[in-house]
């Protein structure tokens, strides 16, 4: 399989050395595979950062009492954001290669695809860069966890405040796959229900290099504020053609329903300054936050995390500490299950976080806005917190979750 990149990264056998002992001889294997775009327009986003935020929360398992227990493997490879391929590497490293858990999964199609052969495997997904908040609804299963964020939250986060601050009419330019469509569908939902109207919409293909069309639709509907319900690439091609075509000097305003701090790193303040959007992570939060940010940009060339990559560190920190408790990785339910029942704790990145009977982790939001050239002190210092939403609002409620899995 081509797409195949092993990052055999670090094998991490906690004690094999020569005359190793009897209880080192008998550690519990336990395989992450990172699954995610490392070539693409989504690689910024999550990619190499997702492998090493990964191999960073393995590094830290293993400072734990009793880590020594497991036997720790990590390897990667390039979903290439198509469903078909990702199910088929996630196959093979199920039937072939004894991995037992899966990071990242950069896409919600990717995702949707995937977790029904990880039910059937019996296996663990954490879901760490997907939106669609159907994987906490119709598609659960006993074996995913959706951390980092979903269509949900960042609809009620964005949407909301930009309908309170006066931007009733809307418009969307939505990417044509799962993602897409829940982020159009939750963000009307929250902009009906604010007293807003959707003016119209249109879809447009992953990885669209000219965005013209679009946006002179966009232009032609009058609408207040044109969404933009896509990521990584997309967004940042959209945002920066829009900036060409002069909409927010004209009075539109653009809102982005999925962006990243790479992403304003790519487009650069003076055309970002001013944009808000939700997010479950910004490295510049508290000394925890910053500590994790500092060591991850050591390794990754200077570059500071995303809510995905960092979504992936404490997912698999949690994973792991859920595996040396149930004692086996083999049983992905039961390592579910057991993340569930520690109920809610204090993740260093995310603050109080808890794993629901649905799949959803919750933790708090953040409402944030971009800041000006002028008030940013360096690279990477991007975001002002307008608002924290507290971990039980900033996801859809338990009791209106299609979960077949919810109260059983």
């Amino acid at each position: 399989m081509s797409s195949l990149r092993r990052g055999t990264a670090m094998a991490l056998a906690l004690s094999a050395v020569l005359g190793a002992s009897p209880a080192a001889m008998a550690q519990v294997p336990v395989k992450l595979g990172v699954l995610a775009d490392m070539s693409g327009i989504f690689s910024d986003i999550g990619g190499k950062g997702a492998m090493e935020a990964t191999l960073m929360a393995v590094e830290d398992f293993r400072k734990l009492p009793g880590a020594d227990a497991l036997k720790i493997d990590v390897v990667s490879a390039d979903a290439l954001n198509k469903p078909d391929i990702s199910s088929g590497i996630a196959r093979q490293w199920f039937d072939s290669e004894g991995v037992d858990a899966l990071v990242d999964l950069p896409t919600s199609a990717v995702s949707l695809a995937v977790a029904p052969l990880v039910k059937e495997k019996n296996k663990v997904a954490l879901f760490t860069a997907s939106g669609t908040s159907e994987l906490t609804g119709k598609a659960c299963t006993p074996n995913s966890v959706h951390w980092t964020y979903d269509t949900w939250a960042l609809a009620h986060g964005t949407a909301d405040a930009i309908v309170k601050g006066g931007g009733k009419s809307w418009y969307f330019l939505t990417v044509d796959f799962a993602l897409g469509h829940s982020l159009e569908r939750d963000a009307t939902s929250v902009i009906n229900a604010s007293g807003g109207k959707v003016a119209g919409s249109v879809r447009h293909p992953t990885d669209t290099k000219d965005f013209s069309s679009y946006l002179l639709q966009a232009q032609a509907s009058k609408a207040q504020v044109v969404a933009l319900a896509n990521a990584g690439g997309d967004t940042i091609t959209a945002i920066k053609q829009a900036s060409e075509f002069g909409m927010v000097e004209s009075g539109q305003t653009l809102a982005g329903m999925l962006l990243f701090i790479s992403d304003i790193h790519s487009l650069g303040l003076e055309t970002a300054q001013g944009l808000q959007l939700t997010t479950g992570f910004y490295w510049d939060q508290n000394e925890k936050t910053r500590a994790f940010g500092k060591r991850f940009a050591e390794r990754m060339n200077g570059r500071y995390p995303t809510m995905n990559q960092a979504g992936a560190y404490s997912a698999s920190l949690a994973y792991l500490k859920a595996v040396a408790k149930v004692g086996s990785a083999k049983d992905g339910a039961a390592v579910v299950k057991a993340m569930r029942e520690a109920g809610p704790f204090e993740d260093p990145l995310f603050g109080t976080t808890q794993l629901r009977e649905d799949g959803r982790v919750t933790h708090p939001m953040m409402l944030v806005q971009v800041k000006k050239p002028a008030e940013s002190k360096g690279p990477w210092d991007y975001y002002k917190v307008l608002a924290t939403v507290p971990a039980d609002q900033a996801f859809r409620p338990l009791k209106d979750s299609e979960c077949p899995l919810v109260g059983k």
